[in-house]
C-alpha cells in the first residue's frame, strides 16, 4: 500500500479507509475494475454547494448573477489544478505508464477531477461538516482575497480593455436623468459605443448604472 501520510497531512485529513482514497487517486487509464470518475461527479456537486453557500453568506448583497460569476470563478479546472498542485497530489496519482509518460502527473483536467475525487471521499467518510471545514481551510490557503474585485474584473474595465482592443472606440456613459427625491434619487445612464447607444441603465448611483450599462454592452457582444 502507498504511503499517503504527506499527502493527508497537506490535506490536514487522516483517512481510516485507504481503499476510499485509494479509489479517489485512481485514473482510468489504470484499466481496473473501478476509478475515480464515480467519485468526481459527486465531488464537484459537493464543492458546488460548499463553494455556494460560503459565497452567499460571504456577499450578502451581491445578485444571483453575480453570484454564479464568483463560484465560477472558484469552481472550475485551474483552481482545483491550483489546490492539487498545492497539495502535490500529482504525485499520489495511480495511472498508467503511457498516461505518466504523456505527462498526466501534471495535466490540469486529471489533476483536477482527482482533487473532486478526494473531496467527494472525505465526504462519504466524514460527512458534510468536516469536508465543508477543509475545503474552506484550502480556499482561504489558496485563495487569500475571495472577493468580487480580485475574483472578477468589474464590468467597466472588461468593457474598456475589449473595446480598446478590437473595436474603434471607447465607452462614452452619459447621464440621462437623474431623478426621485434626494434620500431616494435613481439615476438613468446611457451608454454608447462610437455615437450608437449600447445600454441603458437605472440605479441608485451613477457608478452602480454605469457597471449595469457596461455588463448589459458586453452581453451584447458576446463576452460575457
Amino acid at each position: 500500500m502507498k504511503d499517503f501520510s504527506l499527502l493527508e497531512k497537506n490535506i490536514n485529513y487522516k483517512f481510516k479507509d485507504k481503499e476510499l482514497l485509494t479509489r479517489a487517486l485512481t485514473h482510468k487509464s489504470m484499466k481496473k475494475p473501478y476509478s475515480n470518475e464515480r467519485l468526481e461527479f459527486l465531488g464537484d456537486a459537493v464543492l458546488d454547494l460548499i463553494v455556494g453557500e460560503f459565497l452567499f453568506h460571504k456577499f450578502k448583497h451581491q445578485n444571483e448573477g453575480d453570484l454564479s460569476k464568483l463560484r465560477a470563478a472558484l469552481v472550475n479546472e485551474k483552481s482545483f489544478t491550483q489546490i492539487a498542485n498545492n497539495l502535490c497530489l500529482g504525485d499520489f496519482i495511480f495511472m498508467s505508464n503511457a498516461e505518466e509518460n504523456n505527462g498526466g502527473r501534471t495535466k490540469a483536467s486529471i489533476l483536477s477531477d482527482c482533487f473532486e475525487a478526494i473531496i467527494a471521499a472525505i465526504y462519504l467518510e466524514a460527512g458534510f461538516l468536516k469536508v465543508k471545514e477543509i475545503i474552506l481551510d484550502l480556499l482561504e490557503k489558496n485563495f487569500p482575497q475571495i472577493d468580487a474585485h480580485h475574483l472578477l474584473k468589474d464590468y467597466k474595465t472588461k468593457l474598456q480593455e475589449h473595446t480598446q482592443a478590437l473595436m474603434a472606440g471607447t465607452p462614452d456613459y452619459e447621464l440621462v436623468r437623474a431623478f426621485g427625491p434626494d434620500h431616494q434619487k435613481q439615476f438613468e445612464i446611457a451608454l454608447k459605443i462610437n455615437g450608437k447607444e449600447m445600454a441603458r441603465a437605472i440605479a441608485n448611483s451613477k457608478k452602480e448604472a454605469q457597471q449595469e450599462c457596461a455588463k448589459i454592452t458586453l452581453e451584447k457582444l458576446g463576452v460575457l
